[in-house]
């Protein structure tokens, strides 16, 4: 796919599959940590959006949250499983934006490999606490905006562009298919 922008001279579009896509995805998850999780469900409560942070990105691409049972996040899943996902792991860079479905499961296994001591602040009770569940987050779908080079050499292109009136973008795009 060719630049919609008719100044840019490099290539800014590649589309990520399978293998690729998952490092893509465990790379911008690790540069960001946390992310907008939204149901489509709205309750009176909330419009279906709150920060989340993730635990983990497991090797199928999986993410995984820690949730109360008796959140409001947990009761719009359980009414509609769809969710969207938005990252941002600095200023100008390393967003990603994932839609897939949201899964429930109390098995103390998951819960304890999830599991952090700073999490008491919202379980009291510590690991056991049973209002604890995990959030497996499937990706159907995502797209991503990075750099190609990081945000230094970003930086120096977008500078040089403006010194010499040319398009010296470093930017990466495309799709996730996980």
């Amino acid at each position: 796919m060719d630049s919609i922008n008719k100044n840019q001279e490099e290539k800014n579009h590649e589309n990520l599959r399978g293998k690729e896509a998952i490092e893509k995805v465990k790379e911008l998850v690790k540069k960001a940590g946390s992310c907008f999780f939204c149901t489509t469900v709205k309750t009176s409560e909330t419009d279906g959006a709150r920060p989340m942070s993730v635990q983990k990105v497991d090797d199928d691409g999986n993410l995984w949250f820690l949730s109360a049972s008796d959140s409001h996040k947990n009761l719009e899943i359980g009414k509609n499983n769809a969710v969207k996902l938005y990252f941002q792991g600095s200023p100008h860079s390393d967003f990603m934006e994932l839609s897939g479905i949201a899964r429930i499961t109390t098995d103390r296994a998951i819960i304890h490999d999830l599991w952090e001591p700073v999490l008491k602040t919202w379980f009291t009770e510590g690991e056991d606490d049973p209002r604890i569940t995990a959030i497996r987050f499937i990706p159907r779908s995502g797209y991503y905006w990075d750099t190609k080079h990081g945000n230094a050499v970003a930086g120096i292109k977008m500078l040089i562009g403006a010194i010499s009136g040319k398009t010296r973008d470093d930017s990466i795009e495309g799709t996730l298919d996980v």
